[in-house]
């Protein structure tokens, strides 16, 4: 290795600035300005590598989500699928207090459209360990349903404790995460060993449904086109929670 070798490309250099300031100072430290001094690059070195800013703190997330993402694909492989979605969502709040100004960029920020390819795997694995808990039999409602539920309840724990943390109270919300996952995942997942005892038939038929419905995902059916987007119908219908009749 030569001495130059040794030395961070521009390209690095950006990177590295910019995530240290979004670490120490938010989304409002990372400027053209303040990352060109910082990276020592002139603002069109920036604009050359990522087009602009918001390619910059794109790229930034990207990077910071990574490994995050690796242990959310590995999380997938085998095992009892309910315990994945357990894990799961304890690497998403690990991910957030430890990662807080990368998180609240993807999650928080107010800008339209930025960090949704790499949120977009992350919900992408959600939805596939939650159609294996369908598969299973033991999802009590429709995986998209179910999916969302997890996701909006997991952002807002994740950034209660970032703020939290920030504000030296973390103490405060001792066991919040963990007993916002349990009921979560109660209301959502039927226990193996007392299924039968306490599934009332319709219950029990809604189950069924939905892990009809998860296994036959995308698999091609000796129907016609309307009849499997009529089957499709009937299960979704069964699967999803009647509104209330209004008084």
């Amino acid at each position: 290795m030569t001495a130059s070798d040794a030395i961070p490309q521009p390209r690095e250099r950006i990177l590295q600035a910019a995530a240290d300031l979004l670490a120490h100072g938010g989304r409002e430290a990372v400027s053209t300005r303040s990352v060109s001094a910082a990276a020592g690059v002139q603002a069109q070195t920036i604009y050359r590598h990522f087009g602009d800013m918001k390619g910059l703190l794109d790229e930034v997330a990207r990077q910071g989500y990574a490994a995050y993402l690796a242990d959310k694909q590995a999380n997938l492989t085998s095992g009892d699928p309910v315990e994945q979605l357990r894990h799961g969502w304890d690497l998403h709040v690990a991910f957030g207090l430890t990662n807080p100004a990368v998180y609240r960029l993807l999650y928080t920020d107010p800008r339209p459209g930025e960090g949704a390819a790499v949120m977009g795997e992350a919900y992408d694995i959600l939805v596939r360990l939650v159609t294996r808990v369908a598969e299973a039999g033991r999802l009590r409602m429709g995986v998209e349903a179910a999916a969302a539920m997890i996701h909006a309840t997991g952002i807002g724990v994740t950034v209660t404790l970032i703020s939290a943390d920030a504000a030296g109270r973390l103490s405060d919300h001792e066991g919040l995460s963990e007993n916002t996952r349990d009921a979560v995942l109660a209301a959502l997942v039927t226990d193996e060993e007392q299924a039968a005892a306490e599934d009332t038939r319709a219950a029990l038929g809604v189950r069924h449904a939905v892990a009809l419905k998860a296994l036959l995902g995308e698999e091609a059916l000796p129907f016609t086109a309307g009849e499997q987007a009529l089957l499709t119908e009937w299960l979704t219908r069964l699967v999803t929670p009647a509104a209330p009749a209004s008084r």
